[in-house]
């Protein structure tokens, strides 16, 4: 078992453009302190378009060990998921959920050390709803083999169906789980960003993190949920 508490949260960083269309890594950075977690699972992290390799960025300014999970490449750099942890992680691997014709996805599933094992599998879903329940069964088919620890998913899942497939098939998997609206970060009404724990009583805590940083230094505010 953990030890507790454990702070985690999800974050799609819009490559670090802000709602005010400017690029300011920095701003990123001070929501990242704000948020005082121990795990960070990141969306949207860009370094294609301007040669900026800001996962590494983010880790040097925060003091975080980071993890890589591109899903789109280019000489000039690459885009997709990362984790931030300060905890140590024993084990990682990148998990496959392309589907065909849509735009290449896939997540980070890592074994950390918090006083005990935790997985962690993070993720960033398609905007197609047949793409989401393609992605979602197949995640679930990779935690089907859970190993007896807890276990979190979280990331941008891209579900605005509250009643769809996707979201029931993970509830039936986690539990129900409260769900705070992040998107768009200036007026939040669409619950995008997600955290789900097993087993869910470990979960303490969930919320959107809303300060007036998080509301300009990116188009979706952060999730953050306490373990313990």
């Amino acid at each position: 078992m953990i030890h507790s508490p454990v702070r985690i949260a999800s974050y799609n960083i819009h490559g670090g453009i802000g709602i005010d269309r400017h690029f300011v890594p920095k701003r990123i950075v001070g929501v990242l302190s704000e948020l005082r977690a121990d795990i960070i699972a990141l969306q949207e992290v860009e370094s294609r378009r301007t040669g900026f390799d800001m996962l590494a960025y983010l880790a040097r300014e925060t003091g975080y060990e980071a993890v890589a999970g591109p899903t789109l490449f280019h000489e000039s750099g690459d885009y997709g998921n990362g984790l931030l942890t300060r905890f140590p992680v024993l084990a990682t691997r990148r998990v496959d959920i392309c589907v065909a014709g849509c735009e290449p996805r896939g997540a980070i599933d890592v074994e950390i050390d918090c006083g005990g094992p935790l997985r962690v599998m993070a993720t960033h879903l398609g905007l197609r709803p047949a793409e989401r329940r393609e992605q979602v069964q197949r995640l679930l088919a990779e935690l089907g083999d859970e190993k007896p620890m807890p276990t979190v998913l979280m990331g941008d899942l891209n579900e605005w169906f509250l009643w769809g497939r996707p979201l029931r098939w993970l509830r039936a998997h986690f539990e129900r789980t409260r769900a705070p609206a992040t998107f768009p970060s200036s007026f939040p009404v669409l619950a995008l960003d997600r955290i789900w724990v097993k087993p869910r009583h470990l979960l303490r805590g969930l919320s959107a993190h809303s300060s007036r940083l998080a509301r300009r230094a990116s188009d979706h505010l952060p999730v953050v949920a306490e373990l313990g």
